[in-house]
């Protein structure tokens, strides 16, 4: 893409912002080449470091790989969302820990007792919720970042992936993301977005 004003205010070249925003998309069909293990890591290795607040790490995630497992998300996925579900190579079910206080005198070693902020449990659920979010979608990212393609999606039942994915009960469900290269067809064309100044105005 051609170099516009907005593109060389930034210090990432306009091909990275394309790769990352401009061009991505969410998709929809997935060749059968895999997503591997070390690649995944390698992703997760680079967006740990997206900020959060208190430095709360309340993301966790499961990747969906056997069979059987593949199996149990597809059937409680929203009918629109199976099929692409079970041809993906990765899919990954992702919950916000609602005990990640438990963690923070490991991720704050400068507080004391910074757990005692997040007593309450509906400030912790709500901590949670919006701190994983923000994990997420630093996640999609990191998928772009290295060359693979990412289909969040939320229409599934959130009872039935906590069942089967987060039994201990101290997990919500957020989203699934299928992850790998896409197939032919895989986009929707862009959907309209916001300007600036409908977004942003000045105190």
């Amino acid at each position: 893409m051609a170099a516009t004003a907005s593109t060389e205010q930034l210090a990432l070249d306009a091909a990275a912002q394309d790769l990352l925003f401009r061009t991505a998309r969410t998709a929809n069909t997935f060749t059968d080449e895999p997503v591997t293990d070390e690649q995944f890591r390698a992703i997760y290795d680079l967006v740990k470091f997206g900020p959060t607040s208190m430095n709360q790490q309340p993301l966790r995630g499961v990747l969906v790989r056997s069979y059987q497992a593949r199996s149990r998300l597809v059937e409680a996925m929203t009918e629109r969302n199976k099929d692409k579900t079970a041809q993906a190579p990765l899919a990954v079910v992702l919950g916000a820990d609602l005990d990640f206080h438990d963690e923070l005198p490991k991720l704050v070693p400068f507080m004391e007792n910074p757990q005692n902020v997040f007593a309450d449990p509906a400030v912790r659920e709500k901590s949670a919720t919006f701190n994983a979010a923000l994990q997420v979608a630093y996640l999609i990212i990191g998928i772009r970042a290295a060359g693979l393609a990412a289909g969040p999606m939320v229409g599934f039942d959130a009872d039935a992936i906590a069942r089967e994915f987060f039994p201990d009960g101290r997990h919500a469900p957020l989203c699934v993301i299928n992850i790998g290269h896409p197939g032919p067809d895989a986009w929707m064309g862009r959907l309209p977005r916001l300007e600036y100044d409908e977004v942003f105005g000045t105190a």
